[in-house]
């Protein structure tokens, strides 16, 4: 008969402890690197447009900058989704921190002074002028940009260069971020 292994479960608990430490770490990293990347492509595509000789009258080239806006908008909706599961990834991680800190406490009384931060300090994933509420905003700022100027590289294709055009293109901005904000709160939502 084979012979049970023995656990220390502090051995355990520790290393659960580190894994969730690292999964919260590395949930802020990737935030900092997926917003990074949006907006150094953003930029780049955004100074191409401007060292270019566009000319509004070249259907094509209005045509093709739609396109690019159009991409760059998706891509701000993909960026929001990753910093919205990311941060829910961090909050999960640090709900878990924290049962473990409970458990301690309920079995080791002596030990409750050590821990500054218990479940009931966890902020909300969506803590407003949280870092990660900030970089949302400006993501979804930048989002709501690139759908305007999409909107005005369409206008040009189809010919409409008026004052309702003009509205059309502050109503992209506003209706973009206003969606872009309400997919990143809705995305923020633990599926448990």
């Amino acid at each position: 008969m084979a012979r049970k292994p023995t656990l220390d479960p502090n051995e355990m608990l520790q290393k659960e402890y580190g894994y969730i430490t690292q999964t919260a770490f590395q949930a802020n990293e990737d935030r900092s690197r997926v917003t990074s990347f949006y907006f150094v492509t953003v930029g780049t595509f955004v100074a191409a447009i401007l060292g270019t000789q566009f000319e509004p009258q070249n259907k094509m080239v209005s045509l093709a900058f739609f396109i690019l806006f159009a991409v760059l908008t998706f891509m701000g909706a993909l960026t929001i989704a990753q910093l919205a599961r990311l941060r829910a990834a961090w909050h999960e991680s640090v709900e878990a921190m924290n049962s473990i800190k409970e458990f301690y406490i309920e079995n080791h009384p002596e030990v409750e002074s050590a821990f500054k931060w218990r479940t009931k300090d966890i902020p909300p994933t969506n803590k407003p002028y949280s870092i990660a509420n900030l970089i949302a905003v400006e993501v979804c700022m930048l989002s709501a940009l690139t759908s305007g100027a999409g909107m005005y590289f369409l206008l040009l294709v189809i010919g409409g260069s008026n004052w309702l055009s003009w509205g059309l293109v502050i109503a992209s901005v506003v209706i973009g971020y206003a969606a872009q904000w309400a997919w990143y709160t809705r995305l923020l939502v633990d599926d448990r």
